[in-house]
């Protein structure tokens, strides 16, 4: 089924490709005496990777299948050789690979999924679809704390995810297959050849604020968990709980975009992100940065399914990439400001502010209806 393979490319991507690294972070900042000021190049370097991957979809006309293909490919390898390093060095670099085949499989998995899915008009399957982000989060959450159990190195769950992403690429490898992967002259293509206005561009900004909301509690969650609650079994829940809330959230929301459509339904997300993310700040505990991970997780998919499916309405594949670019921009600017107002000990409130105060005024923004010249379906 199209649904349940676009599902895996997208865990594969976001799960390992994108955010392996932050539960394996307290594992690193242990075993390999990693700081914070280092992992937030690491996730940069990853995010400058997703940036350019999702920039070359959007401009180079690439070959489904080996595009999806190779870059599923590499994401495990990438990660396989981020247990077998041991320099910074080597993992930034290691870092930027992974974020750029993410880059290529985000919109692509996306796109060519959601062109076999759309026509069925069934919400179940875009929400199959979008809770591979959540599965693929709280999957290698779930290992990680697995691991932890058993005091297992850094080295070990970088292997150990790597493993998995290879036999899981493996699973829906012939899915991806030339037959199958050709692309069809429906409405989607139709759109993509629309000439982007004043309407587009607000939407590409405003899903790049998105990315610069969530990715400060998405990158440093387990962290700042840990200094809460340093024991394994409290702490090492924060990102799973992330994770099932994503994959969860995407069932509960397919109904409310028929009912409130795809913007009104991105802007509610957005608000209800804000919150999250500043709770931390206003009531700091274990407590209240697991709400944080449970609004910030499940917002995270609705988001991405509201804003997607916009984009595919509003430009096609290539508007979907677009987006993934501007998401891209936004999670690099995120650790670059937590690398400015976060010192050795590093207090995430100013980031934390910052984050809700984007996410709130993007709101805002994605609320107002587009202009009558280009309504979308979902406006209508």
């Amino acid at each position: 089924m199209a649904a349940v393979a676009g599902m895996t490319a997208l865990a594969i991507a976001m799960g390992v490709g994108r955010f392996a690294f932050t539960p394996i972070l307290p594992l690193m900042q242990t075993d390999a005496g990693l700081s914070i000021a280092d992992g937030a190049w690491l996730a940069s370097a990853n995010y400058l990777g997703t940036l350019i991957g999702a920039v070359t979809a959007t401009v180079v006309r690439m070959r489904l299948p080996p595009a999806l293909r190779g870059g599923l490919l590499t994401i495990a390898l990438a990660t396989l050789a981020m247990g077998l390093a041991h320099r910074v060095p080597a993992w930034v670099v290691l870092r930027f690979i992974a974020g750029l085949a993410t880059g290529w499989v985000l919109p692509l998995a996306s796109g060519w999924a959601l062109e076999r899915v759309s026509p069925a008009r069934r919400p179940l399957l875009s929400a199959t679809l979008f809770a591979g982000f959540g599965v693929g989060i709280a999957a290698t959450g779930v290992a990680c704390i697995a691991l932890m159990h058993v005091h297992a190195t850094s080295s070990q769950a970088w292997l150990g995810v790597g493993v998995v992403s290879l036999v899981a690429t493996a699973v829906v490898w012939r899915r991806f297959g030339e037959r199958d992967a050709a692309p069809r002259a429906d409405a989607s293509s139709v759109s993509a050849r629309r000439r982007w206005g004043a309407d587009a561009v607000r939407l590409v900004a405003c899903y790049g604020a998105f990315g610069f909301g969530y990715i400060v509690p998405a990158t440093f969650l387990p962290v700042m968990a840990r200094r809460a609650d340093a024991d394994p079994a409290v702490f090492g829940w924060a990102w799973p709980v992330f994770g099932v809330t994503a994959a969860a959230s995407t069932f509960t929301a397919a109904g409310l975009s028929s009912s409130l459509g795809n913007r009104r339904l991105w802007a509610l997300g957005h608000s209800v992100m804000a919150l999250g993310v500043v709770l931390p700040v206003l009531s700091p505990g274990i407590a209240t940065i697991m709400v944080c991970a449970l609004l910030v997780g499940g917002m995270f998919t609705v988001i991405t399914m509201a804003g997607f499916q916009e984009a595919r309405d509003v430009g096609g594949v290539r508007m979907i990439a677009a987006f993934a670019s501007a998401f891209g921009v936004g999670q690099i600017a995120g650790p670059v400001v937590v690398r400015r107002v976060a010192s050795g000990d590093a207090d995430f409130s100013a980031a934390l502010v910052t984050a809700c105060a984007v996410l709130v005024v993007s709101a805002g923004v994605v609320a107002v209806p587009a202009r009558r010249g280009r309504r979308s379906p979902s406006d209508a």
